[in-house]
């Protein structure tokens, strides 16, 4: 454990001395001896208590509370708390040095969803490995605003993990905890504990899940430049089919979630993407962005969205859902930052939005491309829909 001054723990954790001499003061910090009294641990603990007092917490009422017993910082030496600390180097500093803009520097917090640092703030101890990563895609050619959103997604989608792991942790653990009679302090000691446990394989399981989904898009692109390449070579012809984009909604979920509260809407979305993940993946689709009340997915070929979908209306009600809906159509699609735009989404959604309770509606290039065993289909006639100037021919998949 490292040992400090008061002046190296100021600057680590991002503060003034006369900041660290107060907390001292309060009993919120307790050095030890010598020259160097300070250690990691109490970075943490400044951090934490300046967190606090930016949301209006009193630090005299925190020092009091430590010192009867009620509360302990003590946890924080724990080797599980791994936030970063500051550097001696500022981000205009470490900006020339990389030969980024600062403005670019700004630019990637911001999409990374944190607050922009100034340019004469120390640089925490993490952006040494996260900055001249980003600076390394630019210089090998991939542009500022792809790499900005890339960036984008790559911080929402941990942010989501972190704070799904948090609510975890905060509903499983420490509120049982705290409902057995434990107080603050007790809770706090022993959820450490089954969070050392829990934490003992370190963030081995999260870069492995990362992989394996790293494994399936390289794949997916190899696949893809092999497939080309054949065909260059003229020992094969490439089989043109249109994905899928398929929406499916659930009737009366709004309704059914105001009667019924936070939990019941939780409950649902657990259950809905248990169902779809099962029944989209078993084909060959991908559940691509989940509305809250719905859920829509790319298929490489409609005739297992069809297939999917029939599955998935059929056994919404076993599932615990409400009745579900489902719209598909296939298309030319475009695909940039993980997500999926363009006309055949668009059309896919309205058709969803057409369809009712337990019905998939498709359109006539889904039928014309989809052969699948086990499905009729039902001619409608044209239809109508919202932003699409011509009607749109549509079709009731039902079983065979």
């Amino acid at each position: 454990m490292d040992e400090l001054s008061v002046s190296q723990l100021a600057g680590r954790a991002g503060v003034l001395p006369e900041d660290v001499e107060r907390l001292v003061q309060l009993g919120i910090l307790v050095p030890g001896e010598g020259e160097r009294p300070y250690t990691s641990g109490d970075v943490r603990r400044v951090r934490l208590a300046s967190a606090c007092a930016e949301a209006g917490l009193p630090l005299e009422g925190i020092g009091a509370a430590m010192a009867s017993g009620k509360l302990t910082l003590a946890f924080l030496d724990h080797p599980l708390f791994r936030w970063s600390g500051r550097t001696a180097e500022t981000y205009r500093d470490l900006a020339a040095r990389l030969g980024m803009p600062m403005a670019l520097l700004q630019r990637a917090y911001e999409a990374a969803g944190f607050a922009p640092p100034e340019a004469d703030e120390p640089v925490r101890e993490d952006d040494l490995d996260l900055l001249p990563t980003i600076q390394a895609a630019v210089a090998a050619g991939i542009d500022e605003d792809a790499t900005i959103r890339a960036l984008r997604v790559f911080g929402d989608s941990l942010r989501r993990i972190a704070e799904t792991q948090n609510h975890l942790f905060h509903s499983r653990i420490e509120l049982p905890l705290l409902r057995s009679g434990l107080s603050q302090r007790q809770m706090i000691e022993t959820a450490l504990q089954l969070g050392s446990q829990m934490a003992a394989r370190d963030d081995r399981w999260l870069l492995a899940l990362y992989r394996r989904q790293q494994e399936r898009a390289w794949i997916a692109d190899l696949v893809e430049h092999i497939e080309a390449a054949v065909e260059e070579a003229g020992i094969h012809r490439r089989v043109e089919q249109p994905p899928a984009m398929c929406f499916l909604d659930l009737v009366g979920y709004t309704r059914l979630t105001e009667e019924r509260g936070d939990d019941a809407a939780a409950e649902i979305a657990a259950n809905l993407a248990e169902l779809t993940q099962r029944a989209a993946r078993a084909r060959g689709g991908l559940p691509v962005k989940w509305l809250g009340d719905g859920v829509m997915f790319v298929f490489k070929r409609p005739g297992a969205a069809v297939l999917s979908a029939l599955e998935m209306v059929q056994e919404a009600p076993a599932a615990g859902l409400p009745p579900a809906h489902v719209g598909i159509h296939a298309g030319p699609i475009v695909v940039q930052d993980g997500d999926y735009f363009g006309r055949t989404v668009n059309l896919a959604a309205r058709i969803a939005g057409q369809a009712g309770a337990g019905q998939v509606l498709v359109t006539d290039e889904v039928v014309a491309a989809a052969e699948p065993d086990g499905v009729r289909f039902e001619a409608l006639g044209p239809a109508r829909l919202k932003g699409f100037n011509r009607p749109v021919r549509l079709h009731l998949a039902l079983p065979a």
